[in-house]
């Protein structure tokens, strides 16, 4: 799922691109050892690969009995009231281009109307629905990205297109609660994919201005409230001592996202760097926080190097089931750390990417503790010195954007957790040692790593009108079917009370 180019994620419901099919998922794993498994929330992962009902990107494809949420990911162009956010920039050159195609037809409609320029009416036709044709061409996709992209499915349907936010947390809270209630007397698996701390920051009127964090703090605390409300539901149906659970985050926060002087995207204290770049500590380092009562010592503190991709072999073997022999699976089972049976994590390196470029490497050096890390490239700042690229909105993977190091930057994160000082031969004795094996570490993960299909292409990523998916007839896509069925069940419950 990684990117060669500048798209690196997935833009559109209707690309084409997504989880290949073929891959094996923790959940699917889960599914065949008899485990109810459910996803609330974002998904982001594609829908459909050559027809609009193809769903082969879809949850219930990769191993989900049960999926409600959102196909795509919350984006500003959800929220009528605020600024659109996707493609920002490129929308407006292509506003500008059509400006200055019409403005060309427009003078040269006028100059063969006052004999000035000598035009030919057909070319003029030509040039005028050259015209039409370009602005239809990406107002089609662009200019609907709430009808496009802001729906809500449950399983294979679509259930409100475009998505009515003030309701959303309201919804999800209840279908993970549901999901529970539903298959606690099996073996449960429940990924809750929480559309908070992400622009727009969607947040019920009972917690704004409750934090003095402003609405991102506001945004958190609501999510906090919602992790609490699952947590008693699991209580509540006698699963807490039966139950692990794991709240993590994909990413640390997204310092360039600001507004006016409202900084919305979240802070990373004393850690360099944030979202979207592939090796400071500020866009790796999140939240790793374990709940089992009986089975994890609590109020224990790991300060180890670990990864999410953990969960992938942690949950497959409490399961009782086996990861995919027919590949390699980086993420190590995270039990016997977490429960004190080990005190080092497996990990002795970790290789962090921006995209498929290598920008960092880290080594856990199980003899002295230490744990270095070691940056060959690193996005330039902008403006420089500032800890994020404000002027561009993301930092860049490659190109003009990034500096290459050779040799590279090298710090010991147990002694400087903020990247603040590189070490050199000069000042470090074992810089060249270090740098070594850390070199041969990255060899040899290379020969590990086997080409795949490019799910992130230009032409994969791409709106393709045939791909939507839609409640409608295409392209007359809008339902409220959340609204019905509530109406439905208030009818009914007024019929009840009539037959009482």
């Amino acid at each position: 799922m990684d990117a060669i180019n500048n798209y690196r994620v997935i833009f559109w419901n209707a690309g084409s691109g997504g989880l290949p099919p073929n891959e094996t998922t923790f959940a699917k794993i889960l599914q065949k050892q008899g485990y109810s498994t459910g996803l609330i929330g974002k998904w982001h992962q594609g829908v459909n690969c050559e027809s609009r009902n193809d769903h082969c990107h879809h949850p219930l494809n990769h191993g989900f009995d049960y999926f409600y949420g959102m196909p795509f990911t919350l984006i500003s162009d959800c929220q009528p009231t605020e600024t659109p956010e996707m493609d920002r920039a490129f929308r407006r050159k292509l506003w500008l281009s059509t400006q200055m195609i019409g403005l060309i037809a427009l003078t040269a409609a006028l100059g063969r109307l006052t004999g000035l320029i000598p035009v030919h009416w057909k070319t003029l036709t030509c040039l005028a629905g050259f015209s039409l044709l370009f602005f239809v061409s990406w107002f089609s996709s662009y200019g609907f990205v709430r009808y496009w992209n802001c729906i809500m499915m449950r399983n294979h349907e679509v259930t409100e297109q475009p998505m009515v936010t003030d309701r959303t947390t309201s919804l999800i809270l209840r279908e993970s609660i549901s999901f529970i209630e539903r298959n606690k007397h099996k073996p449960l698996l429940l990924f809750l994919s929480f559309l908070h701390s992400h622009t727009p920051l969607l947040t019920t009127e009972k917690f704004l201005q409750r934090s003095r964090h402003g609405l991102y703090g506001d945004n958190v605390e609501e999510m906090d409230w919602i992790v609490g409300q699952v947590l008693d539901a699991i209580d509540k149906e006698g699963l807490k001592d039966t139950t692990l659970v794991y709240f993590a985050s994909d990413h640390g926060g997204w310092l360039e996202r600001q507004e006016d002087k409202r900084q919305l995207g979240g802070w990373n204290g004393i850690y360099k760097g944030g979202k979207a770049m592939g090796g400071w500590e500020g866009g790796i380092r999140v939240p790793g926080i374990f709940r089992w009562p009986g089975v994890l010592p609590p109020g224990t503190v790991i300060d180890e190097p670990t990864s999410l991709m953990d969960i992938y072999p942690t949950v497959v073997h409490l399961a009782g089931g086996a990861v995919p022999q027919d590949r390699i699976i980086d993420g190590r089972d995270l039990m016997p750390l977490l429960r004190g049976t080990v005190a080092r994590s497996e990990h002795e390196f970790l290789f962090h990417y921006c995209g498929i470029h290598l920008h960092a490497v880290r080594w856990h050096q199980k003899d002295s503790g230490a744990i270095w890390k070691a940056h060959y490239v690193t996005p330039i700042f902008s403006p420089p010195g500032a800890g994020a690229c404000y002027a561009r909105g993301f930092c860049p993977c490659f190109g003009e954007g990034v500096t290459h190091h050779d040799p590279p930057l090298l710090f010991d994160l147990s002694r400087d957790p903020s990247e603040a000082k590189p070490l050199s031969a000069d000042t470090e004795p074992l810089f060249d040692t270090v740098i070594r094996k850390i070199g041969r570490a990255i060899e040899e993960h290379r020969r590990t790593l086997t080409p795949v299909p490019e799910q992130l292409s230009v032409y994969n990523v791409v709106w393709k009108p045939w791909l939507q998916p839609c409640c409608g007839t295409f392209p007359f896509c809008w339902c409220d079917k959340e609204s019905e069925l509530a109406d439905l069940k208030r009818i009914e419950t007024d019929t009840s009370s009539e037959m009482y």
